[in-house]
């Protein structure tokens, strides 16, 4: 089978080099290299050095439609998409012999959109999955062809799940790809009346605000591993793990309290105990590191 891969982030990655190991991936396309890092430097995305890691053809459009008569001359058996980042028009979606998939980091319709896992941790949900579906011009909601589940550990923070859901996904993505090119896949619609929406990230929402409950600070601080933040000391403070704490004491909301080598801080509930924070200087520290150097601070501003 000819494939046309398209996919951008480190979710895709795996995806990738699965399909390149069972078929003949034909063309990647992925978002141009953007501005990254303090220095804004010019930055590949992870699938295009993935893709020039294993020798594999590469276009990188501000806009797919301007490559339309360069895909139709590769007349391709299958689209597959996974964390393109861009909507993909119906007229590209078609030119595939049997059209295009996408793997999808949630079982739909439950978490469509930008950020599935993200949103999934950031609830406090047990479970999650992979979805494949056949694409459609509305996002997300094409039939699906199949879906897995996966068990949210309690460990698990946005890096974790992402992998673990990645890896599990591109597996998926063949054995899909192979039973739907078979015919052995009968697409079922989605139950559109279900969905929720997991909308993109926004920038005030990294900022943690401590007049929560301690069960909405602890997830937030997984799903948007690593960058959630306090203000400490006029600087912003990443905080990387909690722990929601049994302390038997009330901490008023961003209260800091360093006791028998523990760092716990006051929500609206309860007190966390944050086991992992970045220091001052940008290094990564435990809570006890963190209370021993700044024990004279009484709370986040």
């Amino acid at each position: 089978m000819k494939i046309v891969f398209c996919g951008t982030s480190n979710f895709a990655v795996p995806s990738l080099e699965m399909l390149h190991k069972h078929f003949d991936v034909v063309l990647v396309i992925t978002q141009p290299d953007r501005p990254a890092g303090r220095g804004q430097k010019l930055t590949p995305p992870p699938v295009k050095r993935k893709a020039l890691e294993i020798g594999l053809s590469i276009s990188q459009p501000e806009n797919i439609g301007h490559i339309e008569d360069d895909i139709k001359s590769l007349k391709p058996d299958l689209m597959v998409v996974v964390s393109y980042g861009q909507i993909i028009p119906k007229k590209i979606l078609e030119i595939p012999i049997l059209k295009s998939i996408n793997l999808h980091g949630s079982i739909l319709p439950r978490y469509r959109g930008a950020a599935p896992i993200q949103r999934a941790l950031m609830a406090g949900d047990e479970k999650t999955g992979n979805t494949i579906i056949l694409m459609s011009p509305k996002m997300d909601e094409g039939d699906m062809l199949s879906y897995e589940e996966v068990n949210i550990e309690d460990e698990d923070n946005y890096e974790t799940l992402s992998y673990k859901l990645s890896m599990k996904g591109s597996e998926l993505l063949i054995k899909t790809i192979l039973d739907y090119k078979d015919g052995k896949i009968t697409p079922v619609p989605q139950n559109h009346q279900e969905a929720i929406y997991a909308m993109p990230i926004l920038k005030e929402e990294l900022r943690i605000c401590f007049k929560t409950l301690a069960f909405s600070i602890h997830n937030k601080i997984r799903g948007l591993y690593p960058n959630t933040y306090a203000k400490f000391q006029n600087h912003n403070i990443k905080i990387l793990k909690t722990r929601i704490s049994d302390l038997d004491i009330y901490l008023k909301p961003g209260e800091l309290l360093f006791s028998k080598d523990k760092l716990y801080v006051g929500a609206q509930d309860k007190p966390l105990e944050i086991l992992e924070i970045m220091s001052l200087k940008g290094k990564r520290i435990s809570g006890r590191e963190f209370g021993m150097g700044y024990s004279h601070i009484k709370a986040f501003e």
